[in-house]
């Protein structure tokens, strides 16, 4: 089965016409990112109707993502959202209707996000802590902040598990989370077809154990494209198979890759059926 460790239906079907059908059709499981309410009801009445079709799940997730306080106007706007995507997340932890917390994380690609990384790091507390008193895993969206992801790894390593989404590393950070005792899933998407050299190293050298696949749909287009969607994970799970068999890593076949993947899957975000 296709699992799809990443991706935010609610924003797919507003860009792409049929993204439900063609879920469906490719047979695929996956964990679906939401930051506000409607985002949330959206894919819980997707995760609904996928277990009464017996189709592949969908698994609702949520957090306040670490790009927020510097997409608002004003202070005062970014605080009042802040301040409410918090309870909800409070809440639908409570509630037992999260699958992961995430995507949280750290975003320093830039000024603006740099500008507010004392908030995104009050944000991140928050987030660690719901997962850790909930048992939920933690999926984490990071841009150049590497840094700031090991000097949380003590308290990390008590995580569930930690879902690295688009992972953004070296090979030589990634065995270091692992050699910390972080539960971590180094999850790879178009970027392996991209031609983004370390992204594809990493891909071909972590262990096979490790490995997760993911859409980010439809934020990670190919060239040409104006979406990433669900049509491009099997050529992402090629794409993998293929570094790893010139590397000669385990999962050099797409068959075999594709068992492992969702093996990772299902220990990464599971038991959810």
């Amino acid at each position: 089965m296709f699992t799809d460790a990443h991706c935010h239906p609610f924003d797919l079907k507003r860009a792409i016409n049929g993204a439900v059908e063609a879920r469906r059709r490719l047979g695929i499981m996956c964990a679906a990112s939401a930051t506000g309410a409607e985002e949330f009801a959206y894919n819980e009445e997707l995760a609904r109707t996928a277990k009464a079709e017996g189709a592949p799940p969908l698994l609702p997730c949520f957090a306040v993502h670490p790009q927020l306080p510097a997409s608002l106007p004003g202070a005062g706007d970014a605080g009042g959202r802040v301040r409410d995507g918090l309870a909800l997340l409070e809440s639908f932890a409570c509630e037992g209707r999260l699958a992961a917390v995430g995507e949280t994380g750290f975003d320093l690609f830039n000024g603006a996000f740099r500008e507010t990384e004392a908030v995104q790091d009050e944000l991140f507390a928050a987030h660690l802590e719901t997962a850790l008193r909930h048992k939920l895993p933690l999926v984490l969206h990071v841009r150049r902040a590497m840094h700031k992801v090991f000097a949380h790894a003590r308290t990390l390593a008590k995580c569930k598990a930690v879902i690295f989404h688009s992972w953004p590393g070296t090979v030589g950070e990634g065995e270091a989370l692992l050699r910390r005792k972080v539960n971590a899933f180094f999850s790879f998407g178009t970027a392996i077809l991209l031609n983004h050299r370390e992204t594809m190293r990493c891909c071909a050298a972590f262990p096979l154990s490790r490995i997760l696949t993911e859409t980010d749909a439809p934020y990670q287009p190919l060239r040409g494209a104006r979406h990433s969607t669900w049509e491009d994970l099997p050529r992402v799970l090629q794409a993998a198979a293929a570094l790893r068999r010139n590397a000669g890593a385990a999962g050099s076949s797409a068959g075999e890759l594709e068992t492992a993947v969702e093996n990772n899957f299902r220990a990464a975000f599971g038991p959810f059926e």
